[in-house]
């Protein structure tokens, strides 16, 4: 009993508090839950918001200094959990980017008709689960860390009633994220025979000076198989297929959350058992996961290039498949971590890009967001003319797409793809640094693509629309009068079957398009009322876009300095 007692007054509840904030806040939402009348649903939303800035909050006793607790009674210096640099800003960007999601969120939950309790109790666990994860030291609390952070994800996907395409997508997100875990848990099993530890820094040690070459084959494959498990949650190609129909089967504010804390509960793990648990196999983990930096950048961005305007959910999916390419660059610095002479260093430029990209992608999940509102179908094609008849918001996803794409006035994202292209020349990776440079002109191709159709004017639409109906119908005349002219009586019984020609979703005859009387093209869609929440997420992530373009090294600095 003593022993219980003085770990507990051991704790150091400071340097827990924002995982543990956010845990309780999720609790309370949950109970709230069960005596909140319906109509005051949307207040246990706003209890979310509060909570996760609260949490945020609690970080800043944390940036002083580096606080660690949870260690051991014989050798103090070894922790399950640290409050270190990298903890806090991982967990600053998990926390700000779940309160810019639960903002997005607001509106959605009413929309949806979801479940008000369990989504905002399904978040908070998750959001906690990932602020929980950068501050982990020890292998098995990075994996329930990993998992507390996954599971409620797994349902947030599949939250829709009655939705094929969301159950569908929580489905196949579910079953090949347990593969991966599985996966994982085995590797995980390995390195623990294999070390006879699970801290980090023991498991570092033991790996230097195995006394049996069987146990070196054994942690080799541990280390391998721990890598996969992380590369699945990073959407590392081959384990990205999970991706385009999940993000298009969740709610957008899940998709988005997804695409940014999702990745950066997978990227902080990995950096922590590459760099902080496997340093000495560096060999090993160093040239596979360059390798799948090179293919995830590749796929990501060929996919996203090949997404038809008018095809139904294009939109969510070029944000997907660029988010697949996205993690190719992230990976590029843990690469070159395994080349570098001090790997600590080498990760800072995947921290910092992955600030930019948090900031810049929710905001852009925002808009689409806000379209979704008045196209359910989110195609791009729904987004021509965006300018006329929503400025604020075209601007907005405009100036995302090309931080995105790295060009002015996006110039945080220059500075972010400039510091990891110089993580991989520094490491010696010219070769993966020259693949990085072509899939970041392949990218051009379908942000700056995307960011012209928001910039087409109304008229030029119509025009454009105008013509190409005109077109169709001359040619299907001629070919009536061809018809005609081959057959007598054909047209007759054309004439006697005046709605043969015309299909119920409004084809004219060979194919042309016909529109209802009065109804309104892409450029004339109705105007929805923004939620109040929806515009303030979109905005605040407009304002940390604009000020980190202006002044790049509030995170650059990350890329100059050891985090670990």
């Amino acid at each position: 009993m003593s022993s219980v007692t003085s770990l507990v007054q051991s704790v150091d509840w400071v340097a827990v508090a924002p995982p543990t904030v956010t845990a309780v806040v999720a609790l309370a939402v949950l109970v709230a839950d069960l005596f909140v009348p319906r109509h005051r649903k949307p207040l246990l939303g706003w209890c979310a918001i509060g909570g996760l800035a609260l949490a945020a909050l609690s970080l800043l006793p944390l940036v002083a200094g580096d606080r660690r607790t949870f260690c051991l009674t014989t050798d103090p210096g070894v922790c399950s959990y640290a409050a270190d640099h990298f903890a806090v800003v991982i967990q600053f960007l998990v926390l700000a980017g779940a309160l810019l999601t639960a903002l997005l969120s607001v509106s959605a939950v009413e929309d949806h008709r979801l479940p008000a309790g369990e989504f905002w109790f399904l978040l908070l666990s998750s959001a906690a689960g990932a602020a929980l994860l950068p501050a982990s030291r020890d292998l098995a609390t990075l994996v329930i860390a990993l998992e507390v952070a996954s599971l409620p994800a797994f349902a947030l996907v599949g939250l829709k009633r009655g939705n094929r395409l969301s159950s569908e997508a929580a489905l196949k997100f579910f079953l090949s994220s347990v593969a991966a875990t599985a996966v994982m848990l085995l590797g995980v099993s390995f390195v623990y025979a294999a070390t006879g530890s699970l801290h980090l820094s023991r498991v570092a040690t033991a790996l230097t000076d195995l006394p049996d070459p069987q146990l070196a084959t054994l942690a080799t494959a541990g280390v391998a198989l721990t890598l996969v498990g992380f590369a699945f949650k990073t959407a590392a190609v081959p384990f990205h297929f999970w991706v385009p129909d999940t993000y298009v089967g969740a709610p957008l504010p899940i998709a988005a959350y997804l695409s940014v804390i999702g990745k950066a509960v997978g990227f902080s793990g990995l950096i922590l058992v590459t760099v902080e648990g496997f340093p000495s196999y560096a060999d090993v983990w160093g040239p596979a996961v360059a390798v799948l930096a090179a293919l995830t950048m590749t796929v990501g961005n060929v996919a996203a290039q090949r997404q038809a305007p008018e095809r139904a959910h294009s939109a969510v999916r070029l944000l997907a498949w660029s988010s697949v390419g996205q993690a190719g660059y992230l990976l590029v610095p843990i690469a070159a971590a395994g080349y570098a002479d001090d790997a600590a260093h080498a990760i800072g430029a995947t921290v910092a890009y992955a600030l930019m990209y948090a900031a810049v992608n929710l905001g852009a999940f925002g808009v689409a967001a806000l379209v979704a509102r008045t196209s359910p179908a989110n195609r791009i094609s729904d987004y021509r003319g965006l300018v006329a008849r929503r400025p604020l918001a075209a601007l907005a996803l405009g100036f995302f797409l090309l931080c995105l794409a790295g060009l002015p006035p996006g110039i945080i994202g220059l500075f972010a793809k400039v510091t990891v292209f110089s993580a991989a020349v520094d490491a010696g990776l010219a070769w993966l640094a020259v693949v990085m440079a072509v899939n970041v002109v392949i990218a051009l191709y379908y942000y700056l693509q995307w960011t012209a159709v928001l910039f087409r004017t109304a008229g030029e639409t119509a025009d454009a629309e105008e013509a190409v109906e005109a077109e169709v119908a001359a040619g299907a005349r001629v070919k009536a009068g061809a018809r005609a002219g081959a057959g007598a009586g054909s047209g007759a019984e054309a004439g006697s079957e005046p709605g043969r020609g015309a299909g119920a979703d409004g084809e004219g005859p060979e194919g042309a398009r016909t529109r209802p009387p009065g109804a309104a093209g892409p450029a004339g869609l109705p105007k929805a009322k923004v939620p109040a929440p929806l515009a303030a997420a979109i905005a605040l992530a407009a304002v940390l876009g604009i000020v980190l373009s202006g002044a790049p090294q509030l995170v650059l600095r990350f890329a100059s300095g050891a985090l670990l």
